[in-house]
């Protein structure tokens, strides 16, 4: 059981109450800096650098705050990106081992209820050798060696694709018919409805309504969650747009490999000045080495990249300042692409001067102009990454891109992790960008309705092949009708 009584961190929260009984599942939902994290860092008895926070918070009927944390295997957390908590050089099984050692638990039944194996192979592997679904599952066992009352799951589906997110939401709701609360931190309204009992919305730090899921989601009262639930992108937004005739980018017989595994198999694809092409497809299937490879990220095995039907030079290393300005990629992670050291308008002025020769005075000023754009105000802009939001962070990546002026812009699931009306003024922002510019756009994504509202045309990769290829509308709706017809029968 949580009670969370006039929680206020400053400027941050302000008078934040609710109440969730054992075995239930409450959803905190609202806008990038709404108040989110901050909250579900409360339950933890943790707070961001240089906050105050007054009010009650109680866990399992034990008070929790600043210097007062839950007691150990209390409170689960479940964080948005598994890197974030996923040892990449040490073995899975010596972690799990090492965690249930200190809550005196066993690692095989964390294991079972996380739906993932215990054999002596799955626990030699590296975190790298597992899908997504499998890492997000695997932080999920870490949290259940504690044997929490509580889990705080923050944006536990970012970035996967839908049945990898179904798999996901399946397990958590497993959880909660175990006993376990869960208090879901999502941007995502389609997984909220799926599991969540009450509903919170924030907004600046204050509650503008709350109550059953059903209620918050279907007959809204406030005017701001209305605007939430209406900006959720649709799969019928796809219009029927042919191929322009000539590319701008043209991508021919494509191989790459990870070791020994061939990730692509002879990929060819093209997109032209002012369009979007996005690439779709399950976790594990090739869309990120592909892109990685137009970026010179990658180096292919053989195949060609073509940018105005002059080849790329394979290698980031071996292309000039004018080929790494004109192809720019902005990554899924945002916080693990910025230095914490230094201030976010710093560090996209600094594209700028490397890539447009300009000096640090009009670096900066461009680069103000262009956060602006992407609603970024300068005192945001100044402060260091980890005192921005997740989708603040995600916005200064794409200004950072778009101050180099590119030509094709690499766009990595970059709307995961923002709340529906800041993802449409993105998607809106690059759709004009895209118009205005003539920038070709390559958009990687598992949410088809952002697919539907921003492609021209959509490529679906299986297995590293291509398995689909053509105008949106065209290919969503055979796309839909394979998934279903792939879901498993009751």
């Amino acid at each position: 059981m949580i009670d969370v009584i006039d929680l206020r961190a400053g400027p941050i929260l302000h008078g934040v109450s609710f109440h969730l009984p054992a075995g239930q599942v409450l959803a905190l939902v609202g806008g990038s800096g709404s108040g989110k994290t901050t909250t579900g860092l409360a339950l933890l008895g943790e707070h961001p650098p240089g906050v105050e926070v007054t009010g009650t918070v109680r866990v399992a009927g034990h008070p929790v705050g600043p210097g007062r944390p839950p007691a150990p295997g209390t409170v689960g957390f479940v964080p948005q990106h598994p890197s974030a908590v996923l040892n990449p050089v040490r073995r899975i099984g010596a972690v799990l081992r090492e965690i249930a050692a200190r809550h005196g638990t066993s690692v095989e039944p964390a294991l079972r209820r996380a739906s993932l194996p215990a054999d002596r192979a799955f626990l030699r592997r590296y975190p790298h050798q597992l899908s997504g679904g499998q890492q997000q599952r695997l932080v999920v066992a870490q949290a259940l060696l504690g044997e929490p009352s509580v889990i705080v799951a923050d944006e536990p589906t970012t970035g996967q694709d839908p049945l990898t997110r179904d798999e996901v939401v399946g397990e958590l709701a497993k959880l909660v018919r175990q006993g376990i609360s869960i208090v879901l931190l999502s941007h995502d309204l389609d997984v909220v409805r799926a599991l969540a009992d009450h509903v919170v919305v924030l907004r600046e730090g204050r509650v503008v309504e709350a109550g059953p899921a059903a209620s918050v989601l279907d007959e809204p009262r406030d005017d701001y969650t209305r605007s939430l639930v209406a900006a959720r992108p649709r799969l019928d937004e796809a219009t029927e747009r042919d191929l322009a005739p000539a590319a701008r980018l043209e991508v021919t017989d494509l191989v790459a490999r990870h070791g020994g595994r061939v990730a692509l198999h002879g990929v060819s694809l093209r997109a032209a000045a002012g369009e979007c092409l996005a690439v779709v497809g399950r976790s594990g299937s090739g869309k990120t080495t592909l892109a990685r490879c137009l970026a010179g990220l990658h180096t292919p095995d053989s195949g060609s990249v073509r940018l105005d039907g002059r080849a790329l030079a394979p290698s980031l290393r071996r292309r000039s300042r004018a080929d790494l300005a004109a192809v720019q990629y902005v990554f899924q992670d945002a916080r693990a692409s910025f230095d914490p050291h230094g201030t976010v308008l710093d560090q996209v002025s600094r594209t700028a001067v490397r890539l447009r020769g300009m000096s640090p005075g009009q670096a900066t000023a461009a680069a103000l102009e262009t956060l602006a754009e992407v609603d970024l105000p300068p005192g945001t802009a100044r402060r260091r990454p980890g005192e921005l939001s997740g989708g603040e962070l995600q916005r200064a990546a794409l200004a950072r891109a778009l101050l180099a002026e590119p030509d094709v812009l690499i766009c990595d699931e970059i709307t995961s992790g923002l709340d529906t009306l800041t993802q449409a003024t993105v998607l809106d922002h690059l759709r004009r960008l895209a118009r205005r510019r003539g920038l070709t756009l390559v958009v990687i994504s598992h949410d088809l309705g952002v697919v539907a509202r921003l492609a021209d045309h959509v490529a679906v990769v299986a297995d590293g092949r291509l398995a689909d290829h053509g105008p949106a509308a065209q290919v969503l709706r055979r796309t839909v009708l394979t998934a279903r017809e792939e879901e498993p029968q009751p």
